[in-house]
């Protein structure tokens, strides 16, 4: 008689489910990297995820339908028959209206065959890419364990979306996951909520694409900054705050020129949709350099001396594995939360992620 398979609390669910397996650490020539998680409690708020973009999606059979879409498109439709595309589909309805000529149809059907093979070129890159995802939903717990799912599981239904339509991730992408986690007025409406109530779902993320040779491309919502430590100099260096783009945390600001803006609220003002200017860049600019992602469990950003401590523990280990480093600093960090129980300060212990990109050649 076989055995049953043993029941998960649902503690423990999300607990796996919230964190990668070391098989889907992405490998790129020059880049070892390397992250883990250490929740507050039975499960945390926080999320991180390498986007193994070789692993997860099938490049090549893509880059295929994106290349016989564009020979598809540049086809007219036979008489009489029905729709093979969007874009038969959209030729069909120029025909109905006045003014349409076959050159308008030509042209129609060139310019979408052209997207097409931009997007087999986009996801080219995407054989020398990989992506990592950080978030920390507000507290720690089942239900910011709840919150922290809820981005993932939007990121990568809108990562399939972008694959289709662009080949690569845009802006447009993480401005959809922002309004995905802003609070609707007829819900809080029809919930009885006060303005100032504070049962919403607040999360910072962090996403980035790294590429062979240490160039780092990412865009952050209300998430502490990227730290770059130099293995020349031994020390975190500056950034220059200009390349540095940072929005509030998911959902807090609906830009003014979104069509569905009057039925979100916006905790704050700004002006426009992102655009490719707001997304910031970093390079490790050398062997050995490190960049150092967190969650505030681990370093809130501000705090001078614990930035001096973390700048000592990666000098100490620099020459190690981002595997080495990341446990290293992790062990920091637990070590700080037992001098916050000795002076009573144990609601200041939150969870904890670090995740470690050296560039090594």
């Amino acid at each position: 008689m076989a055995t049953p398979p043993l029941e998960i609390n649902i503690d423990e669910y999300l607990r796996k489910r919230l964190m990668p397996v070391e098989g889907a650490i992405p490998q790129l020539p020059g880049i070892d990297m390397y992250g883990d998680s250490v929740p507050a409690g039975a499960v945390g708020g926080d999320l991180f995820e390498y986007i193994n973009f070789q692993q997860r999606y099938d490049i090549d059979a893509r880059i295929a339908r994106a290349l016989k879409l564009s020979k598809d498109y540049v086809t007219p439709l036979p008489k009489g028959r029905a729709p093979r595309n969007s874009v038969d589909t959209h030729v069909e309805w120029l025909r109905s209206k006045p003014g349409y000529s076959d050159v308008l149809a030509a042209e129609y059907r060139r310019a979408k065959a052209s997207e097409q093979i931009r997007i087999a070129e986009d996801l080219q890159e995407l054989h020398t890419t990989a992506g990592v995802l950080l978030v920390d939903a507000q507290g720690h717990g089942i239900i910011s364990a709840k919150i922290a799912s809820t981005v993932h599981d939007t990121f990568h239904a809108f990562m399939l979306s972008e694959l289709d339509r662009n080949g690569k991730t845009t802006p447009d992408m993480f401005e959809k996951i922002n309004l995905r986690l802003a609070q609707s007025v007829s819900a809080r409406n029809a919930l009885g909520w006060g303005k100032d109530d504070s049962s919403r779902e607040i999360a910072t993320m962090l996403y980035g694409e790294i590429r062979p040779g240490g160039h780092f491309r990412f865009v952050n919502f209300g998430h502490p900054p990227p730290l770059v430590f130099s293995a020349e100099f031994e020390r975190f260096v500056e950034i220059g705050n200009a390349r540095m783009a940072q929005f509030l945390a998911l959902g807090l600001a609906i830009p003014e020129d979104h069509p569905d803006r009057n039925r979100y609220l916006s905790m704050a003002p700004r002006t426009h949709r992102m655009t490719s200017s707001d997304i910031a860049e970093l390079t490790l600019m050398s062997p050995g350099d490190i960049l150092f992602l967190y969650t505030d469990g681990v370093y809130d950003g501000s705090d001078e001396s614990e930035r001096v401590q973390i700048e000592r523990v990666l000098r100490k280990n620099q020459q190690r594995s981002a595997k080495d480093i990341c446990a290293a600093i992790l062990k920091h960090a637990v070590e700080q939360d037992e001098r916050l129980k000795e002076i009573g300060e144990e609601d200041r212990i939150d969870d904890k992620t670090v995740f470690i990109i050296k560039r090594s050649k």
